[in-house]
């Protein structure tokens, strides 16, 4: 079952129980994290904690109201899962952890494997695998051009995102993938204009791209 078209399967006590796990697995995710990942210097603090609870509750509660029962919806937590902590990492230090961005892209492949399996949305799957190509020869290549614009982390976090975009669709692919850069941008420019960073290099692009992969998820038809 593709996701344009789906019709939602669960009511308010399933939006509210997904809801309620996606608080518990991001703050699972912190403390393995902090473990599994020391040189980021441990947890970060409560208040951080307790905000990137409480986002990743917000998306997994939204997910489950979008997609309903469908297939695909144990990917798009693991997206929001993972994606409230690369962000929070990426805006903290400047830096998107290969484990991270690699168990996101082996996670989502997995999980839309066991989903087109059971749904036989094989196209789907390929169109994904094909999007992450896709995207991450494009953020290659603007590396490659200009190598202090893009870094090495968002060429990475590239395969991932557009894994999920492209298993939504290809109008999703462009429109999200084109949204994620511009936002990138704009922050590059808005915090270079108050110094609070001295090249675009510096500013994390990052959250950028995930809010325009989960907002494509949310939004999009």
């Amino acid at each position: 079952m593709s996701i344009v078209g789906m019709a939602a399967g669960g009511g308010p006590a399933f939006v509210a129980a997904i809801g309620l796990l996606g608080v518990l697995l991001g703050v699972l995710a912190e403390l393995l994290i902090a473990r599994s990942l020391p040189r980021l210097g441990g947890l970060p603090s409560l208040r951080s904690r307790t905000t990137t609870a409480v986002l990743t509750g917000v998306l997994c509660a939204a997910l489950a109201l979008r997609l309903g029962l469908d297939w695909s919806l144990p990917a798009f937590l693991v997206l929001a899962v993972l994606g409230v902590q690369l962000a929070r990492i990426d805006l903290a230090h400047h830096l998107l952890p290969n484990p991270l961005v690699l168990t996101l892209f082996i996670a989502g492949l997995v999980l839309f494997t066991a989903g087109s399996s059971a749904s036989a949305a094989w196209w789907d799957l390929l169109r994904g695998a094909v999007s992450a190509v896709i995207l991450f020869v494009t953020y290659l290549i603007l590396a490659v051009i200009s190598p202090r614009g893009i870094g090495m982390g968002d060429v990475k976090l590239a395969a991932p995102v557009g894994l999920y975009l492209g298993y939504l669709g290809w109008s999703q692919l462009f429109y999200g993938g084109a949204v994620g850069f511009v936002l990138g941008g704009i922050f590059s420019v808005v915090l270079i204009s108050f110094r609070r960073a001295e090249k675009p290099a510096e500013v994390a692009y990052g959250p950028a791209m995930l809010a325009a992969t989960l907002g494509a998820v949310l939004l999009t038809p």
